[in-house]
């Protein structure tokens, strides 16, 4: 006897808009357990987690300052996994918006000019996006798998990173510590409240010209028809490659936006890590939140209540911080297994020798 996945003939939608709910229901439970084995008390956890980071101004504040990142960059990426196109390197092209956005900020550091911070927002973007593009120039030219390319492409922007805060763009005021100069007023985001600045609206803003982009654009509906059938794509004149250029650019340039907002924002200034492992979250918030760019700004909420939660687990209750990683880890591998259940039913069939198809068999 063998397990095997069967299609199922009709989804239900019910289950589909469930199955994230389910997931981090089956995450919080699992967090419970793990808590448990490694000798914190479950409800404490779970409250420090989960819910402490809701219970102050300072922490719903922080809240919207970590999901911002991750949900530009799930934006992105959710466009391309609409398409079939698979981009695991938003975290490389995150550094590189950071790296061409924080060479504005270094080259006009004296200037004081109003221009200097779009300058390094539209520098951002464009650096994402132009990282983006290699692999995807490599899948449409030479057919080469972009979820390995787009992968390999995230340690050389690290490096590259790692090498210029060591190198030339070090801080010669800086104690010898691999980090760049402070950026100047007029190079940094300006602050709403507390830490809460103008990277947020703008992150809103990306939400909602998305939403209406794949709701109501020619363009959403081509990503979406190719996507889904790629064969009845090419029958209404929609060309892969050049949407496959599309879909890269955008998903690297929201990247990279978020990486130049991020270093003109909290940080401040360009340092060898300048990312959490935010290109990576972001694949779960793109999937948690079905795909959809409102769904998205939900579960980028909810992706940052853990990652919050975490760093307070980890002062308060000495739970190491891989933790996190860990339970993050867990929550993806959820949304796939309900995603895949809603999709197909598990039947219990006999393992026994196949045999060939007979000729009414191999007519259908």
């Amino acid at each position: 006897m063998r397990l095997e996945l069967q299609r199922r003939p009709q989804q239900s939608r019910a289950m589909l808009l469930w199955s994230p709910v389910i997931a981090v229901a089956l995450t919080v439970v699992t967090a419970a357990v793990m808590l448990a084995v490694i000798g914190v008390d479950p409800a404490r956890g779970l409250y420090v987690f989960f819910v402490e980071p809701l219970t102050s101004a300072w922490g719903l504040q922080e809240l919207a300052v970590k999901a911002s990142p991750l949900i530009l960059i799930a934006v992105g990426l959710s466009i391309c996994f609409i398409s079939n196109t698979w981009n695991i390197g938003a975290e490389g092209q995150y550094v590189a918006g950071a790296i061409l956005g924080g060479w504005v900020a270094l080259t006009f550091q004296d200037t004081g000019a109003a221009w200097v911070l779009p300058a390094m927002l539209a520098a951002g973007v464009v650096g994402g996006a132009l990282y983006g593009l290699i692999p995807a120039v490599l899948k449409v030219r030479f057919g080469a798998n972009e979820i390995l390319t787009s992968l390999m492409l995230v340690y050389v922007a690290q490096l590259g990173l790692d090498w210029l805060v060591r190198g030339p763009w070090r801080d010669p005021m800086g104690f010898n510590f691999p980090q760049s100069v402070t950026f100047s007023p007029a190079a940094t985001m300006p602050l709403i409240a507390g830490r809460l600045h103008v990277g947020v609206i703008i992150m809103l803003v990306v939400v909602v010209v998305a939403a209406v982009m794949m709701a109501r654009s020619l363009k959403g509906f081509e990503i979406r028809v190719v996507g889904m059938a790629p064969r009845a794509g090419r029958f209404g004149g929609f060309k892969e490659g050049p949407l496959t250029l599309f879909v890269f650019a955008v998903s690297g340039g929201l990247a990279g936006l978020a990486g130049i907002i991020e270093v003109a924002g909290p940080i401040g200034q360009l340092l060898p890590s300048v990312s959490p492992g935010y290109g990576f979250i972001a694949i779960i918030v793109a999937f948690l939140g079905r795909l959809n760019p409102v769904g998205i700004l939900v579960a980028g909420f909810v992706l940052a209540i853990s990652t919050l939660g975490g760093e307070q687990a980890q002062i308060l209750l000495q739970v190491p911080l891989d933790f996190t990683s860990v339970l993050q880890g867990v929550l993806l591998f959820y949304v796939l297994a309900c995603d895949t259940l809603v999709a197909n039913r598990i039947r219990l069939v006999a393992s026994g020798p196949r045999t060939a198809p007979g000729p009414s068999e191999a007519a259908r």
